[in-house]
């Protein structure tokens, strides 16, 4: 199933938990730390914890770094954490899951060292993989097992998300490290 078909199938909190994983690992890009977003991850566990997630987005809002223009790969970043919704409503999230997979696979395509074929990150999103770079393949493997994982275990997965969010925050932090020491 593609990652298109797999956002329209899920729930709010997958939506939610899909949205949230994609900014998690954009972080570094931002300056944050690997516990800027714990509170949102946190807000996901029960429906009761709907309310916090509009606090914790205005804490991780006010402790993660501006994005200034001349980054793209950071001004993407920064535009997700802008456009989380305040209220974890259905509708809301849906548009912003989708927003944060387009925004997320086009950071990891800037920041790849290798060209990727596709004239954009669309046609990764609906299934063509053919040519495909390393890094933008692995953030879209990243984004459909969220997905699917939470798909089949429901609030059980949200472990899994998070662990899959990490390890995708420390490849994009090493080569966010390793491009900030290319270029001085």
């Amino acid at each position: 199933m593609s990652l298109v078909e797999l956002i329209a199938q899920a729930d709010e909190r997958g939506l939610a938990a899909s949205g949230l994983a994609c900014l998690d690992r954009c972080v570094p890009l931002l300056g944050g730390d690997d516990e800027i977003l714990r509170p949102l991850w946190a807000s996901l566990t029960d429906d009761a914890g709907a309310g916090d997630w509009g606090d914790g987005l205005e804490q991780a809002r006010g402790k993660l770094d501006t994005a200034d223009g001349e980054d793209e790969a950071a001004v993407l970043a920064q535009r997700m954490l802008e456009a989380a919704p305040a209220e974890r409503s259905a509708a809301g999230v849906r548009v912003w899951a989708d927003a944060c997979s387009v925004a997320s696979l086009q950071i990891h395509r800037l920041l790849d060292t290798l060209q990727d074929d596709a004239s954009s990150v669309d046609v990764r999103r609906e299934g063509r993989t053919d040519g495909m770079s390393p890094l933008v393949a692995a953030e879209l493997r990243r984004q459909i097992t969220v997905l699917e994982v939470l798909a089949g275990h429901g609030q059980a997965g949200l472990r899994r998300a998070l662990e899959i969010s990490v390890e995708g925050r420390r490849v994009l932090r090493a080569v966010v490290s390793r491009r900030t020491r290319q270029h001085g």
